[in-house]
């Protein structure tokens, strides 16, 4: 496993109060039944406008916001929501729709541009035992990914992102997503991998105060011995299997781990079937603090018609010494001055680990923060929250061990 030093990298300036996202739930109600998803499937809970526009405005009264991911369940089962694209639009933050796709409809489509939409996030991988696409392996679902990047491309200038949550049996096939992600670099502007996370019974025990829980109670509850340790530079390992200089730029620590890559953002130039190079972090330091300083807000998603304008950025190249050796390799090619440069993220996400004395390491200043009661909570533990009213303890089997 590659060892990654995260003084190398920008610590993205996101907090609690202050961040490039939000996450918002207007319904737990879905229709796939995904292996390793943290949310129970309720079919009969589809918030109200009114409970929606609370939650909104929960988040306008706590928190700073560039997007607000619309997720779920599935949102695009809501029956409103068209009208939820269009409130978070009028809120003037970016609607962001993470779906499995299922429901989408080009009418639908047209109808939720029309209401603000400003891009999507699919969760596609072979672990959802999808309809049609059963027993298919992360690669063969690429066939899906490009229909639904081809829907979002006809549609004009909607930002398209994949995400799938990485297994041990499923990390071999990364680097070649990462290279489909290059070959349509010119539709997709951001692919993202999930590490595997369920409860380690085998490690810890569970408490609220002084009362053990039964974790079966939880739909994250690990019920095979499926690894649920997947750290991201073992990732980053797999993916310079084919890309020897990949090389983050910034990244997200952990709440109880300074130096853990809870999000681990990879910026990349180039065209369909080209690479060639990376940002660096003193590039993406001066996109966030700028963007910070004209809108008060970090930023999150960039459009198309934004991303397909990677010259520009290699004029961060003065500051950048990685952005630097982008643009020589660029510009060896005079063609290359008639060519559109694209840029595109990839981000790998690490969750929840706990540490040897039992402390739940979560993502500091996670932006997947939703709402709960009033107040702002980890959406990855959201279950705890509904069925307990506050997120659990945890202690080390092996308590002999610390002293």
């Amino acid at each position: 496993m590659e060892t990654l030093n995260h003084l190398n990298y920008y610590r993205l300036p996101w907090n609690l109060t202050d961040n490039s996202i939000s996450w918002l739930e207007p319904t737990a109600k879905c229709n796939l039944s995904c292996y390793g998803c943290y949310r129970k499937n309720e079919v009969d809970s589809h918030k109200s406008l009114d409970e929606i526009r609370a939650e909104l405005d929960v988040f306008k009264r706590l928190r700073k916001s560039d997007g607000i991911s619309i997720a779920g369940g599935d949102p695009l089962l809501h029956p409103d929501i068209i009208k939820i694209v269009k409130m978070v639009k009028d809120d003037g933050q970016k609607p962001i729709i993470n779906t499995n796709g299922i429901a989408l409809t080009k009418e639908l489509l047209l109808d939720l541009k029309k209401a603000g939409v400003y891009g999507f996030t699919f969760h596609i991988d072979s672990k959802q035992n999808r309809p049609g696409w059963k027993n298919k392996n992360e690669l063969e679902l690429n066939e899906l990914r490009l229909h639904f990047a081809d829907m979002l491309k006809d549609a004009g200038n909607i930002s398209c992102a994949f995400n799938s949550t990485v297994y041990e049996d499923t990390l071999q096939h990364v680097p070649l997503m990462v290279k489909w992600a290059e070959e349509h670099i010119d539709k997709v502007q951001v692919m993202v991998f999930i590490l595997y996370r369920a409860v380690n019974n085998d490690r810890a025990d569970y408490y609220l105060g002084p009362r053990k829980i039964d974790m079966n109670t939880l739909v994250y509850n690990e019920e095979d011995t499926a690894r649920v340790d997947i750290k991201a530079p073992e990732v980053v390992s797999e993916i310079r299997k084919i890309y020897s200089d990949f090389d983050p730029c910034a990244y997200l620590n952990g709440s109880e781990q300074p130096d853990d890559f809870k999000w681990l953002l990879t910026g990349r130039l180039g065209r369909p079937g080209k690479i060639y190079g990376y940002m660096g972090k003193k590039s993406m330091e001066i996109i966030q603090t700028v963007h910070h300083m004209l809108f008060d807000k970090y930023l999150a998603y960039s459009e198309p018609k934004l991303t397909r304008k990677g010259r520009s950025m290699l004029l961060l190249s003065f500051f950048d010494k990685r952005l630097r050796k982008t643009l020589w390799k660029y510009i060896k090619n005079p063609i290359n001055f008639f060519r559109k440069l694209y840029y595109q993220s990839v981000m790998i996400i690490q969750p929840v680990d706990l540490t040897d004395d039992g402390r739940q390491s979560m993502c500091d200043g996670c932006p997947d923060i939703s709402v709960w009661n009033g107040k702002l909570v980890w959406s990855c533990r959201m279950e705890e929250q509904m069925k307990y009213g506050i997120n659990l303890k945890t202690y080390p089997k092996n308590m002999a061990g610390l002293n």
